[in-house]
């Protein structure tokens, strides 16, 4: 597959998906182009299930077109990029025909629901990638301004060699017993609940931020409410709540991670903090324009945590939007997400976070669930030859 240059009609993009992801990625879809430079494209077709619902969506979210069957846009010449935010369950199905088909995709995490689909999926990517059709998973957090300087800190050598990390993703959306089912609460649909929904996104932060590679895994989930009122009465949660791990890395470091969907008065705190024996990091998302640095190379009577406010023209990505001092929102990330994404695609660079990159978080997923099940006995990981570098586009 060929896409089109600059010269050339816009790509088109259909997006698969308009409940809570469909929403963001259309926002970042609607305003991607009113900011940063990117090739042309067009809105093409919005897919959804429910015909009414989707009509509905599209002309809201700014698109074209709707279809209730994703294979129709997968047959169309116009449709260059699949943007996949339907549930975990279908992600493997669609991803993969998706790059069959040639067109390039861009699917939210987790990978897959399973370690096989993961794996199938990546060996598409892999096929695909050698036709020139790129594929990127959505981690959008390492798009957080913030986090994208963490990360820039700890590779020049700021905090010095990383010894241990703490990630803790906690949110209390099901802290209430009485809380409805939902698919997120069933393993056949979701797959794992906190731990392939939030943790995977801490885990991804820890790679992410040191570059480095999980060796070895110890974990434990729980589920604190094992019946919740469904549509015919009580049904049985098949997901964990909460699940909590020590990951030993390559280069010596440890990490913690913890994700909870019952930490009562967290609503969306992604908390992580990294320690070095010349420095420090402290990141929280609920304060996401903030990050905290302590230099230890200073004198002891100077040394104390400093608050940077990151919305500097010169911090990753924030040369698009508003003068110093002008913060941005969680939304924000899933626009430079998009642009990143349009921007290798239309370079044919790989993007990142890769296929690849995505199942070495399943991998990780998976040890934790391996390790819960037996006890909390250690996993030890086989070393990867797939993963793709880790880099922030030149100009973020």
């Amino acid at each position: 597959m060929t896409s089109p240059t600059n010269s050339q009609r816009p790509l088109g993009v259909a997006m698969i998906g308009y409940a809570f992801m469909g929403k963001a990625h259309s926002n970042a879809w609607r305003n991607v182009a009113s900011y940063f430079d990117v090739p042309p494209f067009e809105q093409k077709v919005l897919v959804g299930r429910n015909a009414a619902g989707v009509q509905e969506a599209a002309a809201k979210y700014g698109w074209a077109e709707t279809a209730t069957d994703w294979r129709t846009v997968l047959d169309r010449d116009d449709i260059h990029i699949v943007d996949i935010c339907a549930p975990g369950w279908m992600h493997a199905e669609i991803a993969t025909a998706a790059l069959e088909a040639g067109k390039h995709v861009l699917l939210e995490k987790p990978l897959a629901n399973t370690l096989a689909e993961a794996e199938a999926m990546t060996e598409a990517a892999q096929a695909a990638r050698a036709r020139g059709v790129q594929s990127m998973v959505g981690f959008n957090y390492r798009r957080v301004p913030a986090l994208a300087l963490a990360r820039d800190l700890i590779a020049e050598g700021r905090v010095g060699t990383v010894r241990h990390v703490r990630a803790a993703y906690l949110q209390d959306w099901l802290a209430d017993e009485t809380a409805p089912m939902t698919w997120r609460l069933t393993k056949e649909t979701a797959g794992s609940g906190a731990l392939g929904d939030i943790a995977s996104h801490a885990i991804d932060q820890v790679l992410f931020l040191l570059g480095d590679r999980v060796t070895e895994v110890s974990g434990r989930t729980h589920t604190f409410t094992t019946r919740r009122p469904g549509a015919t009465g009580l049904e049985d949660v098949t997901v964990d709540d909460a699940a909590w791990a020590t990951l030993s890395l390559a280069s010596g470091a440890i990490a913690s991670v913890e994700a909870s969907r019952v930490a009562t008065g967290r609503k969306n705190s992604l908390q992580l903090e990294i320690y070095g024996d010349k420095g420090s990091i402290l990141f929280d998302l609920e304060n996401l324009n903030e990050l905290r640095f302590l230099d230890a190379t200073a004198p002891a009577r100077e040394q104390g945590y400093r608050r940077i406010l990151v919305s500097e023209p010169d911090h990753p990505y924030l040369d698009a939007w508003w003068p110093q001092g002008h913060i941005i929102g969680w939304e924000h990330t899933f626009t430079h997400e998009i642009r990143d994404f349009l921007l290798a695609v239309d370079a044919g660079t790989d993007p990142s976070p890769s296929f690849e990159d995505g199942l070495e978080v399943q991998r990780i997923l998976t040890a934790i669930e391996e390790s819960a099940a037996a006890k909390s006995s250690t996993i030890h990981l086989e070393a990867s030859t797939g993963t793709t570098p880790v880099t922030v586009p030149e100009g973020a």
